[in-house]
């Protein structure tokens, strides 16, 4: 199940991050709070998906419900930083449990025009009507009394943002602990010159910045982390430390020709461009993935 961790506030304005690892996905969740409120929102909720039996499951999203009460919170928003391609998304279940809106950066639009055309959903709206709430570059927001704000993020996706709250930033996909580097940028709709953009608008906020990520490999063997700050990035991440632009895409493009798509891409894709949503039941009140065939053309084999 998962691994958890507290990261409290450091000062005044700055809010207390849990972090639950999920060791099947390699994901980090994130409920997010205010200490003075007792208000939350949750950050990329895995929903279980076991790909061998094609059985689904709750139980992540399950346990940040029982923190989310046993701390006394209440939950004020359910965002996804992108549509992921390695875990199904618990947005909507968690909108059905807590009442929260679900929000999204605003071009999930043009990942979902792309996935619909992957998919042949002629009829599929492309409009972000999945989530309550699309956020636009600088948009804001509260926790609380804590103010966050939406930075767009793109390169690993189209359609990535980072939530900046107080001293956190959840900087998902883009940016990985120093010792495993950065996010692979080969997805439909990924670009390693944007992405470069990207992680150059993170560490361009305060050196004490607590950045957050999305996932964790544990490189080496070592248990799993999920904390860092800017200036940690800045001196010692593998991929951009003394690093120039032409040399990071060089190095990201490279890298990513050889590496095999995550193994539930075209699984996940079909749920997190609904939000959340598994597909609708079928006349035997069965639900029903739909995997297209040779749809990821010099994608590399494990």
């Amino acid at each position: 199940m998962n691994i958890f961790q507290n990261s409290p506030a450091t000062r005044s304005g700055t809010p207390d991050v849990a972090g639950f690892f999920d060791p099947r996905t390699f994901s980090v969740q994130y409920v997010v709070s205010d200490p003075d409120t007792k208000q939350c929102v949750i950050i990329d909720p895995v929903l279980d998906y076991d790909e061998k039996s094609g059985a689904t499951a709750t139980h992540h999203a399950d346990e940040l419900l029982a923190y989310v009460r046993r701390q006394g919170f209440s939950v004020q928003w359910v965002l996804d930083t992108h549509p992921h391609a390695d875990h199904f998304s618990a947005a909507q279940y968690l909108k059905e449990q807590t009442g929260a809106p679900t929000a999204i950066g605003g071009y999930v639009t043009g990942v979902q025009e792309l996935w619909k055309g992957i998919y042949n959903w002629p009829d599929f709206p492309a409009d972000g009507s999945q989530w309550d709430h699309l956020f636009r570059a600088g948009d804001e927001f509260r926790v609380g009394e804590l103010k966050g704000r939406v930075m767009f993020s793109p390169g690993h996706t189209l359609a990535s943002v980072t939530y900046v709250i107080g001293d956190a930033a959840f900087v998902h996909d883009t940016i990985f602990q120093p010792d495993f580097g950065t996010a692979r940028a080969d997805f439909p709709g990924g670009d390693a010159h944007q992405l470069w953009e990207s992680i150059q608008g993170i560490l361009a906020l305060p050196d004490d910045t607590r950045l957050f990520t999305g996932h964790d490999y544990m490189p080496g063997g070592r248990e799993p982390q999920w904390e860092s700050t800017v200036r940690e990035q800045k001196q010692a991440n593998k991929h951009l430390a003394g690093t120039t632009e032409e040399q990071y895409v060089h190095l990201r493009n490279e890298r990513d020709s050889e590496l095999p798509m995550p193994k539930l891409i075209l699984h996940a894709l079909q749920v997190n461009t609904r939000g959340g949503r598994l597909p609708e039941p079928e006349a035997n009140g069965k639900r029903y993935l739909k995997i297209p065939l040779d749809a990821l053309e010099g994608a590399a084999w494990e």
